[in-house]
């Protein structure tokens, strides 16, 4: 190798070097900034769902984010089911019925709606997606059901070790928070287009959804004092629709938990049996091998 080569090598590996060092900078910048961490009443292994915020939640959800979003995997019922926010049954079917439902066919082969019914699924504001991205722009509004587990972000190192310890599971409420929280005007230098919305969350600060809900838009059932027991502001909406998207996500979240804790206490029970009658055994055994 000449000593041009030799040269030309050693540049085009430092150049490799800077490039990849800039690259997760650039990406930690494109990405912005991380969404805070929360407190949650449902993390860790001992969590429960608040069922007062799940019901404040499917309010925000009811009055604000359905006129956008379905939730084609929930059933009206679910809403009355133990682990959620357990709304009474009469309640349940008091709500399905002031949905329209499109069922059918009928005898004469034609589609009709009737009132819904507690086994009906959330009715999707749209007929199908073609009718969603026509009426939103082109922007493809997505279902709720388990968005709360699809949406996530990269925690990184070392926190993602930490994270394995305290089983820190709540990237999902944390980013939708984040998100409902995130807008603002664009920085100088960049131009939005007709249908984008800054988010300092959202990964490329880009977003068709306008800002969704400001302070005092859903009011909250009031205490026997006519005031409501939380604020009525954009961060406690988001806190409590996020929690009830994570519910929408894994209805069974409780019942999950609680079977995990039975079964860790069973191997421990399970596994002290075990030590000792190995020492009953192995003790009638002068030297303290087993006969053979």
């Amino acid at each position: 190798m000449t000593k041009t080569s030799f040269r030309l090598a050693l540049t085009g590996l430092a150049a490799g070097l800077s490039l990849a060092a800039m690259q997760p900078a650039a990406q930690a910048a494109e990405a912005g900034p991380k969404p805070p961490a929360l407190s949650w009443s449902f993390a860790g292994p001992f969590g429960k769902f608040d069922r007062a915020q799940l019901q404040r939640g499917f309010k925000v959800y009811k009055e604000v984010c359905a006129s956008c979003h379905g939730a084609n995997l929930v059933r009206f019922r679910n809403l009355s089911q133990p682990g959620g926010p357990e709304f009474t049954p009469g309640q349940v079917a008091a709500l399905a019925a002031t949905y329209q439902i499109k069922d059918g066919p009928n005898d004469q082969g034609e589609m009709f709606e009737r009132p819904g019914r507690a086994a009906d699924a959330f009715p999707s504001p749209f007929p199908n997606e073609q009718a969603a991205r026509a009426a939103q722009g082109g922007a493809y509004p997505p279902d709720f059901s388990v968005l709360a587990k699809a949406r996530t972000y990269t925690r990184g190192f070392p926190t993602f070790i930490f994270d394995i310890f305290t089983q820190y599971q709540e990237q999902g409420p944390d980013y939708i928070h984040a998100l409902l929280m995130g807008y603002e005007e664009p920085p100088a230098g960049v131009t939005l287009l007709p249908g984008q919305n800054y988010n300092k969350y959202m990964p490329g600060h880009l977003i068709a959804m306008p800002k969704p809900i400001s302070d005092g838009q859903v009011e909250y059932p009031k205490g026997p004092d006519g005031k409501s027991p939380v604020p009525e502001t954009v961060d406690q909406y988001s806190r409590d629709v996020a929690a009830f998207m994570v519910w929408m996500a894994e209805p069974h979240l409780e019942a999950r938990k609680r079977l995990g804790m039975q079964v860790m206490i069973f191997l421990v029970i399970f596994a002290g049996l075990l030590y000792y009658t190995k020492k009953k055994v192995w003790s009638r055994m002068p030297d303290g091998s087993p006969a053979h």
